[in-house]
């Protein structure tokens, strides 16, 4: 009967010790609360790429998580979709963490690519790709929607829009 008891309480104890940490969690944020823009990390431009840094903000007085990489599309002036091909930054060797965002509180992403190299079987020309002015952002899990943001300045992405997208993190990235 003691034996019992005590299992009883360790389990007792382990449910509890679950419930406390699960508490503590925030669910994950919505589009609908998150602000987002991509911008150039200045100092970053180098043997052909450049990175720009996807931000995203809560703009709502509740804290959110989100975990993982974004999926992105680009956009044209008019919202229209531009060719684009992501990949991760490094596969196979990064972990997705959980950032908790407390209000106004902001998750980075890298993005990098080339925009004036132009890819196999894309013109010498101006531009290898037309000027990219916005991406649509999907979120990854636990997060929920899409939301667009404005790509500042507009750039073309060459390779018919081959970008390589880092994890997000609450660490601002640094050239």
């Amino acid at each position: 009967m003691r034996k019992l008891v005590l299992a009883g309480l360790v389990l007792a104890t382990a449910a509890t010790s679950v419930g406390a940490a699960n508490a503590g969690t925030a669910p994950g944020c919505r589009a609908a609360h998150l602000g987002a823009r991509m911008s150039v990390l200045r100092g970053s431009a180098g043997a052909g790429q450049i990175t720009y840094v996807l931000t995203l903000r809560n703009r709502s007085p509740a804290r959110c998580t989100i975990s993982g990489m974004p999926g992105l599309r680009l956009l044209d002036r008019r919202g229209g979709a531009l060719p684009t091909n992501q990949r991760p930054a490094s596969p196979g060797t990064g972990t997705a963490v959980l950032v908790t965002l407390a209000s106004g509180g902001r998750a980075y992403a890298t993005v990098r690519f080339s925009p004036d190299v132009p890819g196999p079987g894309e013109g010498t020309g101006q531009r290898c790709e037309p000027l990219a002015y916005a991406v649509r952002v999907n979120l990854p899990s636990p997060a929920r929607g899409t939301l667009t943001a404005p790509v500042s300045p507009p750039t073309s992405v060459c390779s018919r829009g081959a970008l390589s997208v880092g994890l997000l993190s609450s660490v601002q990235p640094r050239p």
